[in-house]
């Protein structure tokens, strides 16, 4: 396995440059913040930007327990990538986690100023320091389990901002605002969650009407009960299931927040 390191200060765009790279380089793999990430898709680990605190998030960059630790080592020696891209702030940091992981001595160092220009890098922090925003090299659908926070505007438009003319792929990458860079906490609107479960029983057969939709925001994403009156005679539990399954996909598709369940209570057969 050929292992490479790519390295530079928090803030200056390693996450956002990471997917480029491994095209150029043909890298198959990438650890980054925690999670390992294979063929355009996170095969284990935990978001470090998952974390509510930024020390939580360094000890998860980290590996820092033997669980997650193990969990991602196991994973990559089950899949045997060819190429792996370490990521991290400082020559210390990547050695860290390739020590940690048990991989093979980083081969080539790749330092984020020889790969971007200064104004590219000024962005970069930015978008970090003002905004809170940071890149995931991973697609959002993959990032929805993994992720406490919630999710931003698409890199296109960042590549808007760069004033990028030329086609780029972006497909991989995801703008986040992790928990402990909020710089305020978000509401959420009951009628929208109303509306959106409102619109789900019209394209579920059997169920009849929604009653109450009770909301509630927990540390790793949002908790929802919904009362429903049914129509006599349905499957009951195929109803109730396809119900579940069609609004827990559409609230994470229309409000990008996660959906750590969604509890269906059925009062009343009509």
């Amino acid at each position: 396995m050929k292992v490479y390191g790519l390295i530079g200060k928090s803030g200056t765009g390693k996450s956002y440059q990471a997917v480029n790279l491994c095209k150029e380089l043909n890298i198959e793999s990438i650890i980054d913040d925690g999670l390992f990430i294979c063929r355009n898709k996170v095969m284990a680990g935990i978001s470090a930007k998952r974390q509510p605190t930024q020390m939580g998030a360094v000890k998860t960059a980290l590996f820092h327990t033997d669980e997650h630790m193990k969990e991602v080592r196991d994973k990559i020696s089950q899949i045997k990538p060819s190429s792996i891209l370490v990521i991290g702030t400082s020559d210390n940091m990547v050695d860290k986690i390739v020590k940690r992981l048990e991989l093979p001595r980083i081969g080539k160092r790749i330092y984020i100023d020889e790969i971007t220009t200064e104004a590219e890098r000024a962005i970069a922090r930015k978008h970090r320091d003002e905004m809170g925003q940071h890149v995931i090299p991973a697609p959002t659908f993959q990032l929805k389990r993994q992720f406490s926070g919630y999710f931003m505007m698409p890199v296109r438009m960042l590549l808007k901002e760069l004033g990028a003319m030329k086609p780029v792929d972006i497909s991989e990458k995801s703008v986040v605002r992790p928990t402990y860079s909020y710089l305020g906490d978000y509401k959420i609107s009951q009628k929208v969650m109303s509306d959106i479960i409102e619109c789900v029983k019209r394209e579920t057969p059997g169920i009849e009407e929604i009653g109450k939709v009770a909301v509630v925001k927990v540390n790793e994403g949002i908790d929802v009960l919904v009362t429903a009156s049914c129509r006599f005679g349905v499957n009951l539990p195929e109803t109730a299931k396809l119900f579940q399954e069609n609004a827990v996909k559409k609230l994470e598709e229309m409000t990008s927040f996660n959906i750590n369940k969604l509890d269906l209570e059925v009062r009343d057969l009509i």
